[in-house]
């Protein structure tokens, strides 16, 4: 797990550029007699057919936020407690190469899984959604992704975290007048307008929503604001860039709703948006998952706090959980690490509840 780790870490797969690993993960795939491969521009799906009475999919993505200046990976430490550090490491290339080692694995000979298995490494899920590898398999072969469980191996501390948050993206726009700074009550100032803006986020009052047994936190912030186009001119036009994560007790068209209510008054414009998905730990392959997986790595389900392409397996009808080695909070930080524990055990868990 150690090697296959760094292998994949080490091929430069950042958003937009994830040719190389692709080819990569697809040659090892097709080497595979017990795998039909489907490739779908950087996106793979592998599946087997021993006409098992159910399926179940386990999908991860390939593609990483940009690099910085730490790649190659490095392992620090020995055996169980060493660390691995570098680019991906966490989100998510060490969950796919738990998943790689088991597509190799379950199905050969003597190593025949208790149900059919679809494994699906796609590409582009830290960009817009609109570019999301897997929502673009969701629109070109939607059959190909068909199961009775889903497993997505984001990163959950080797933890089971269920659901997802929604995620709305809007743009809080203030209007003015140009005038030169010199004469500046002769303007008005759009910059000056957002503080407005500013003042109800610095107000906001988070909500913690449970949603069938998990606590989901929301949360509403700025994340981006632009304004001004010269430094003698008073600026005609502002934009404030909010993020809204949601309960998946909300739709996107709540989510909306509560954000333009928060905003009365302001030039408001959607920019992305994705719902969430309930936790959907009730489901009886769910629940008999989590019982084999907690066995193995002990604690509780957990809720999901960050939007993951769970959502978009719930939306096929597919029930579907977060289980991958790694700490979420360290995904996109540069000091992005996982312990070599969390690998092992990650892929311990699966395979033994795979394998029946």
């Amino acid at each position: 797990m150690v090697a296959l780790t760094a292998a994949i870490c080490d091929i430069p797969s950042v958003s937009g550029d994830e040719t190389a690993l692709a080819d990569a993960i697809e040659a090892v795939l097709r080497a595979q007699p017990h795998l039909d491969v489907v490739r779908d521009g950087d996106a793979l799906v592998a599946r087997t057919s021993f006409g098992r009475a159910r399926r179940v999919v386990v999908a991860g993505h390939i593609d990483t936020v940009p690099v910085a200046d730490n790649l190659p990976t490095r392992l620090v430490g020995q055996g169980e407690d060493a660390v691995m550090w570098g680019r991906g490491t966490v989100d998510m290339l060490g969950g796919v190469a738990v998943a790689l080692a088991l597509a190799v694995e379950l199905g050969s000979p003597g190593r025949e899984p208790a149900q059919d298995l679809t494994w699906v490494f796609y590409d582009h899920e830290e960009v817009d959604s609109a570019l999301n590898g897997l929502g673009r398999l969701v629109r070109n072969h939607p059959d190909l992704l068909a199961g009775d469980f889903a497993i997505l191996g984001e990163p959950s501390n080797a933890g089971i975290e269920g659901g997802c948050n929604g995620t709305l993206r809007v743009e809080v726009r203030t209007h003015g007048v140009t005038a030169h700074s010199a004469r500046a009550w002769m303007g008005s100032n759009a910059i000056h307008a957002a503080a407005e803006v500013l003042t109800r986020l610095a107000d906001y009052e988070t909500r913690d929503v449970e949603v069938d047994g998990l606590v989901y936190r929301e949360s509403l912030n700025a994340v981006g604001i632009t304004g001004g186009i010269a430094t003698n001119v008073i600026p005609d036009a502002c934009t404030v860039t909010v993020n809204y994560r949601f309960a998946p007790s909300s739709t996107v068209a709540d989510a909306e709703a509560h954000v333009r209510e928060v905003f009365h008054g302001f030039d408001v414009v959607v920019t992305d948006a994705a719902g969430g998905a309930r936790p959907g730990l009730d489901d009886p392959l769910a629940v008999e998952f989590a019982a084999s997986v907690l066995a193995t790595t002990g604690g509780a389900p957990a809720p999901k706090y960050g939007w993951t392409d769970v959502a978009r397996f719930s939306e096929l009808g597919v029930p579907a959980v977060n289980f991958g080695p790694g700490d979420p909070t360290l995904a996109h930080k540069d000091d992005e690490r996982v312990p070599v524990a969390q690998l092992a055990l990650c892929h311990r868990a699966l395979r033994t509840w795979l394998l029946g």
